[in-house]
């Protein structure tokens, strides 16, 4: 963004002293320092995770793109500082505290830790720290993260890459559309349900999808289904038209069709995860949470497939962002010498929690490769429908 409003000639620019993430304005407003967590810093600019800082070629590079328009700062100078997970971010200031608490009552100087946003805190909240984990958030959108033992090889335009609180590497691949399509199936159903006169909720209507579609067909049954109400970069379309086909050789009965659409809401996910697989990246665990892993089995079987790695969920899991943060804090507080974040989530966070774990079945893989292999066929029809309707 700021690259591109250098390029427009925006009057701002020259006048811009800081720029930082919204975690790291509210941790500037609590303790007037500039700093940010490597995880949130590693999405304003990337990371050089063999030394924990900017990648020092590229801002050389940037400065060199920007020389013709005389900018009377360079890159360095106006991002936040870079801390990790653990490391001194500041304490609250007598305006900080003010800003929480007009009445005066709280009091400053409580320490606080690296800011972090969203894909730090719900690393941290899920325990998918360590290399070779990562964690599955598959809701509204869904996207993976993926702690990686080193950098990947070149440069992927359907990868993000961000890291960890600790500043490890991690491959984020994102899609726009996950369960939406299954709600609105859902939604019918329900309304049918209505016109029958049976009062019978939407919740109840998903769950029975779901248990549905554990029966299903491996393959679905040669249905295939596209939940794209937007647009995908991973599969090249800017805009969306769910869709639903069958051929007249397909079986079409509630358990397939349901199936279809828990395979759907996976399979952009599967496509951009091949990128991974290509490169060689190995998982060991990846921990589901979202509305798409609520039910039941169900979708950590087909999710499980779909990735081919075993997929946990936690009882914990819903907790999120802030939850993650809170644990940042307690780390930086309460870690022992040389204790690693790692060690710390294991030991003293998790150690009692009941997570159930999904294997990929053979069978289940089998039958999800089936259904991708009609999917991606079909994207044909999808672009089409795009264009036509």
């Amino acid at each position: 963004h700021l690259h591109q409003a250098i390029l427009n000639n925006e009057p701002h620019v020259k006048d811009i002293a800081f720029i930082t993430t919204l975690a790291g304005y509210v941790h500037w407003k609590l303790t007037g320092e500039k700093v940010l967590g490597i995880g949130d810093a590693s999405g304003m600019f990337p990371i050089d995770s063999g030394h924990n800082v900017y990648d020092s070629g590229m801002m050389d590079t940037f400065d060199i793109l920007h020389k013709e328009h005389n900018l009377p700062w360079r890159l360095r100078d106006i991002l936040p500082q870079i801390r990790l997970a653990g490391e001194d971010a500041g304490e609250l200031t007598d305006a900080g505290a003010l800003l929480l608490d007009p009445t005066g009552t709280l009091k400053p100087g409580a320490p606080l830790c690296p800011p972090e946003g969203d894909a730090g805190t719900g690393m941290t909240a899920t325990n998918s720290v360590r290399v070779r984990t990562g964690n599955i958030s598959a809701g509204t959108s869904v996207f993976a993260m993926i702690v990686l033992e080193k950098a990947l090889s070149k440069v992927h335009t359907e990868i993000d890459m961000v890291t960890t609180p600790t500043g490890k590497p991690v491959a984020m691949v994102h899609c726009n559309n996950c369960s939406g399509e299954i709600d609105a199936w859902a939604g019918l159903f329900t309304s049918m349900c209505s016109a029958l006169g049976m009062d019978i909720s939407i919740y109840k209507v998903l769950d029975k999808m779901f248990e549905s579609a554990l029966s299903g067909d491996k393959d679905c049954g040669g249905l295939v289904a596209f939940n794209y109400l937007s647009g995908e970069v991973i599969t090249g379309l800017d805009s969306g038209k769910p869709l639903f086909l069958r051929g007249p050789e397909s079986k079409f009965n509630l358990p397939n069709f349901a199936r279809a659409q828990l395979c759907s809401a996976a399979a952009t996910l599967s496509i951009g995860m091949e990128i991974l697989a290509d490169e060689h990246v190995k998982i060991d665990k990846l921990l589901g949470h979202g509305g798409y892993f609520k039910a039941p089995l169900a979708g950590q079987k087909i999710m499980a497939a779909a990735l081919e790695a075993p997929v946990s969920v936690m009882k914990t899991a819903g907790e999120g962002g802030p939850w993650g943060i809170a644990l940042l804090a307690s780390y930086m507080q309460n870690k022992a010498e040389g204790e690693t974040l790692e060690a710390f989530l294991d030991s003293r966070v998790f150690s009692n929690e009941d997570a159930f774990e999904v294997k990929p079945d053979p069978e289940d893989i089998a039958g999800f490769k089936k259904f991708l292999d009609n999917y991606k066929k079909s994207l044909p029809v999808e672009k089409a429908a795009v264009e036509a309707f």
